[in-house]
């Protein structure tokens, strides 16, 4: 790595209160000589940095789907020799900046000792807490945004994690633009599972505005959703406890639940 070049951290920032911020991410936003991100995101950094006594940092604020921009101005700005921060909700490295960074670094013929990574609650940790324990057990992440990904491909996987009885993460299920998506997921996934499996819907997870719905599959597609919701579809296993969804891991096959330690 150049002697005289910065370094860029990619910070994971949580749902965005302070309390499931990490204390590395923090720091990482203190240390920063430049922040960059998503409005919605550098809004929430600009209060955590006021809060500190930290409110005369530089922060460069862009709009949605300007996250190229936003890529190579923070390489520019680390060729400049300042530390750069660059943010994205829940954890950078799923659906987030983590991995533009180092595309753009890699092309700028950087090494990948200049970039850090710092990861943060995701929208799937968030949700999964809110909802109970749907995620003991293998699951699969997918996001049924075709912006970058054509919907075939979308597609295949949702056919691939259904036909294996993963439980199911689906990310982005709709936008103003994209309102078929989420109708069709649930036919594939149908296919391969029963109408009555437990499907939650989380959005604006530890948020303001934060909705949690109980569902089944049968009737997933009948709920509002957006940008910032998140469901999870369980599995063949997965089943309701009072008002949460729970996957079971194995135990009770192996194990007497009730049974206590011997003296």
């Amino acid at each position: 790595m150049n002697d005289s070049r910065g370094k860029i951290v990619v910070v994971g920032l949580g749902p965005g209160k302070r309390e499931h911020l990490t204390f590395r991410a923090g720091e990482a936003l203190r240390q920063a000589d430049i922040i960059l991100g998503y409005k919605r995101y550098t809004n929430f950094v600009r209060a955590f940095l006021a809060d500190d006594g930290d409110a005369g940092k530089e922060i460069l604020s862009s709009g949605m789907r300007h996250e190229v921009e936003r890529a190579v101005r923070a390489v520019e700005l680390a060729e400049q020799g300042k530390s750069v921060a660059v943010v994205s909700s829940g954890d950078a490295g799923i659906y987030g900046m983590a991995g533009l960074i180092y595309e753009v670094a890699r092309e700028r013929g950087w090494m990948s000792d200049g970039i850090e990574v710092v990861p943060g609650v995701s929208a799937l940790n968030a949700s999964a807490s809110l909802l109970g324990a749907p995620l003991v057990h293998d699951f699969a992440a997918i996001s049924l945004s075709d912006l970058l990904t054509p919907w075939d491909v979308i597609a295949s996987r949702l056919v691939a994690a259904a036909q294996a009885d993963f439980v199911i993460v689906l990310y982005n299920p709709k936008s103003t633009k994209r309102v078929e998506q989420l109708a069709e997921a649930q036919r594939i996934i149908c296919r391969h599972r029963a109408a009555a499996t437990p499907v939650g819907i989380v959005r604006n997870a530890y948020r303001d505005g934060q909705q949690v719905i109980l569902t089944d599959l049968g009737h997933m597609a009948e709920h509002e959703v957006d940008m910032l919701t998140t469901i999870i579809v369980g599995n063949s296993g997965t089943n309701t406890f009072g008002d949460v969804m729970v996957t079971p891991r194995g135990y009770e096959t192996k194990y007497e639940l009730t049974s206590t330690c011997e003296e």
